[in-house]
């Protein structure tokens, strides 16, 4: 149990449910996890275990049906929708697959665009400061198109990062990338955890990312099954390869009832 202020983000009881009778998707099923302050938590399972709605619950970007999310201590049942909004944008940062950058815009002019759109004036130096952090210290009047793969996720991490967020959660951010640009992105990503105390927690299907991390948590059913400290690649694979042969045993089940 993590206790005061070790706890930067916490999930009690959730449950999450898509559709009605026989139809019914149980996403989460009163699901309970705590992420220390500080760390780099990895997320995985077979399909539909309910990693992204659990990413989502906890970045207040889909509600729980019961339960209860707590972000730095505000619980977030209890914000308005404008509210949670505002949440996002100043303590949450986001990185996806889809590097989801602004063609037009240079490297420096992605990285400040959450700042416009706060309606805040983005301070150079804060924004070049960022893109040092990660690597692109040359590269801030570069579009996106001039840019590699695992440089375009970097801006997207420098611009995730630029509101100083209290937990950066990353969807698959290695996904589209290639495994040298990948290790480099997940080099970055453990550096910022151990260098910055920046709290992460990311969803992958990959066990050599989820090596990256101090803890992989193991989803299968909407249900926390496994949690291993400390993760070698080997390791999540083994038990990944478990579940997912449980998963297409209990489908197989289910299909011939």
């Amino acid at each position: 149990m993590i206790t005061g202020d070790e706890a930067v983000l916490r999930l009690e009881q959730l449950h999450r449910t898509y559709g009605t009778g026989p139809e019914a998707v149980h996403a989460l099923r009163g699901l309970d996890v705590e992420f220390a302050r500080g760390t780099f938590t990895a997320v995985m399972g077979p399909s539909g275990s309910g990693k992204s709605t659990l990413l989502q619950c906890a970045a207040g970007l889909d509600r729980p049906d019961t339960g209860r999310v707590t972000l730095d201590g505000t619980d977030l049942a209890a914000l308005t929708e404008t509210q949670l909004t505002v949440l996002r944008r100043e303590k949450l940062g986001f990185v996806f697959q889809a590097f989801n950058l602004v063609g037009s815009l240079t490297a420096e002019q992605n990285v400040g665009l959450p700042l416009r759109l706060a309606g805040r004036r983005p301070d150079r130096e804060q924004v070049h400061r960022a893109l040092a952090q990660v690597g692109l210290g040359r590269r801030t009047g570069h579009l996106p198109s001039q840019l590699s793969g695992g440089q375009q996720q970097r801006v997207a991490i420098a611009r995730a990062l630029i509101a100083r967020p209290r937990v950066l959660f990353a969807d698959e951010p290695t996904g589209a990338l290639d495994s040298s640009s990948s290790r480099d992105v997940l080099a970055l990503l453990r550096d910022l955890v151990d260098r910055e105390g920046q709290s992460t927690v990311m969803v992958t299907h990959d066990p050599v990312a989820a090596s990256y991390a101090d803890r992989v948590l193991f989803l299968a059913d909407g249900r926390l099954v496994d949690d291993l400290p400390r993760p070698s690649a080997q390791q999540v694979a083994e038990r990944m390869t478990a579940l997912e042969t449980t998963a297409l045993e209990t489908a197989a089940l289910e299909t011939t009832a």
